[in-house]
């Protein structure tokens, strides 16, 4: 008969290899980087918690059939401090024969004993599970948007980025882009955003130094030990299929950050856009002066996911918006579904599950 069950480490083999078939290639084995990187995030790493486990299903014949991964987070509302729990990474083999074995692992998930879960990777069938189980999504949250800085170039990379093709067809889409002269008002305007607010390049120390300072006007945020957002931030850059990261503060004339972004780009193409922080009122600056960075870099185009704080502001910016994945949120408190519909929730990106390694690691 089958069953839900906590993870356990002599799983891990055979999840690395669901994962591979889901995201990936079918048929291929998993690298020992996918399983040790699988093993640390859902097993081993500072945001698993032994009493909110990742959960696996076993089917009729004993075999692992689904998955879905689990990562803590502590957070705090207001000054009440919570347990939130993200699921994520829902994967169910032979959804045929048993279609409802993720029905039973979201069931599970939900049944910890967490303040509050969330998932921020709900496709269309979770999200269809999720409201069943009396889920809110939030659209807000849940829109990817999409800025073409290179029109010629982005149609390329969006179209042919998994494709050996990329190599060769990439430098044909740039030159286009150059005779068109996008190339010529990139670096006009580029120029003219960093002449009127300086950037500021960083690492990963220095990153991390900044968020407790760009987000502590949030109503709920993340919580975070020191050593915890050292991990996620360090864990957060590391995304080679994604590109070579970018990180920077957005400085005011005194020094002090108004704002932050952390993208990563692959020569030529789209940066994808894993956090952007700001203060409140700064969103228009801190918006602009990322555009202006990555049309320096020679990029694409930029896409990313959306936060309420950035909305209004996005308008009027040549911005294309779509809904790919959904941000869900299971909570019995009104008042925290509330914080989320006035946008006063800091979920997503860091805090999240999408700085982890195994989204954007190069395991094929």
């Amino acid at each position: 008969m089958s069953r839900v069950r906590p993870l356990e480490a002599a799983d891990i083999d055979q999840v690395a290899s669901l994962y591979l078939d889901t995201f990936f290639k079918r048929g291929k084995s998993p690298s020992e980087d996918l399983i040790a990187c699988l093993e640390e995030f859902y097993l081993s790493g500072p945001t698993v918690d032994p009493q909110i486990p990742s959960l696996v299903h076993i089917n009729d014949s004993g075999a692992i059939s689904g998955f879905v991964g689990v990562n803590v987070v502590p957070m705090k509302f207001s000054d009440t401090r919570l347990r939130a729990a993200f699921g994520g990474t829902l994967m169910v083999r032979g959804r045929e024969q048993d279609p409802m074995a993720g029905a039973r692992l979201l069931k599970g998930f939900l049944a910890g004993p967490q303040d509050l879960s969330l998932s921020e990777t709900a496709n269309t069938t979770s999200l269809k599970m999720a409201k069943a189980l009396r889920g809110v999504a939030f659209a807000s949250y849940s829109l990817e948007w999409m800025r073409i800085l290179r029109p010629a170039a982005f149609a390329c990379d969006m179209t042919l980025r998994k494709s050996p093709l990329r190599t060769w067809a990439l430098p044909v889409a740039r030159g286009l882009d150059r005779l068109h002269g996008w190339n010529r008002r990139s670096a006009k305007t580029a120029a003219q955003t960093a002449k009127a607010q300086p950037v500021k390049r960083v690492n990963a120390e220095a990153f991390a130094a900044s968020v407790e300072m760009l987000t502590s006007h949030y109503q709920l945020r993340p919580n975070w030990p020191d050593q915890l957002l050292q991990h996620v931030t360090h864990q957060a850059f590391e995304k080679p299929l994604h590109g070579q990261p970018v990180a920077a503060l957005v400085m005011a004339p005194n020094g002090t950050p108004l704002g932050a972004f952390l993208y990563h780009l692959r020569k030529g193409g789209i940066g994808r856009v894993l956090q952007v922080l700001a203060l409140p009122g700064r969103e228009a600056k801190v918006i602009d002066c990322m555009f202006a960075d990555a049309d320096r870099r020679g990029a694409a185009g930029l896409r990313g996911r959306t936060h309420p704080a950035f909305l209004d502001v996005m308008l009027g910016r040549k911005i294309v918006f779509a809904n790919a994945t959904n941000t869900i949120v299971f909570s019995r408190d009104e008042a925290i579904n509330d914080c989320f519909r006035r946008g006063q929730a800091l979920v997503n990106g860091l805090a999240g599950e999408s700085w982890g390694r195994h989204i954007g690691g190069n395991f094929v």
